[in-house]
């Protein structure tokens, strides 16, 4: 397990990654969501493994960036911040009413992050979409609880974000990061 790893999970435009921004500014390891940059390549290329297209392959390299980053953070001291987890894939593949591959649902048992995740709850004031994030309002909630009950049910505590501003955000996420850290 890797405890000074942290998660921040929720459905699309929750604010995760301008939280995620904002804690690599205050001198946090972070790493990306893998989605929104495979999403980017795969448009540049004419690749289909997109959300919107070839949803098991969009799954697949999912899980392929995200155990590499994951490999690659374990040469990061202090703790990493990452904008979603492997969990998130199986709660994405769970959502999209597709089966679960058995090597997806093993990654999400064995690649451990910290017990804690955070989790950006629905915040209709700040929901948009985009050219990557195509979600309705109704599919983002839906995201938020089938994250809330993937992490749960992989024994993680979720930790839920205050819908507040950027810096409230921020200092409540250092604040329990701390505390997990001086824990015994």
């Amino acid at each position: 397990m890797s405890d000074h790893f942290f998660v921040v999970t929720g459905g699309p435009s929750a604010g995760k990654t301008s939280l995620i921004t904002e804690l690599a500014r205050r001198g946090f390891h972070t790493i990306p969501e893998s989605g929104r940059a495979i999403i980017r390549e795969e448009m540049a290329s004419g690749g289909d493994a997109l959300p919107w297209a070839d949803r098991m392959a969009y799954g697949e390299r999912m899980l392929e960036r995200d155990l590499r980053a994951r490999e690659d953070a374990q040469a990061l001291s202090g703790p990493v911040i990452f904008d979603r987890g492997i969990p998130d894939i199986l709660g994405y593949l769970t959502l999209c009413g597709l089966p679960v591959p058995r090597h997806v649902a093993a990654a999400a048992k064995t690649a451990r992050y910290n017990a804690r995740v955070f989790l950006a709850p629905y915040w209709d004031e700040i929901f948009t979409q985009d050219t990557e994030r195509k979600q309705t309002r109704a599919e983002a909630e839906a995201t938020c609880a089938v994250m809330r009950e993937t992490y749960t049910a992989l024994g993680y505590e979720i930790t839920d974000l205050p819908r507040a501003d950027i810096a409230t955000r921020t200092d409540f996420v250092m604040e329990q990061v701390r505390l997990s850290f001086t824990q015994p």
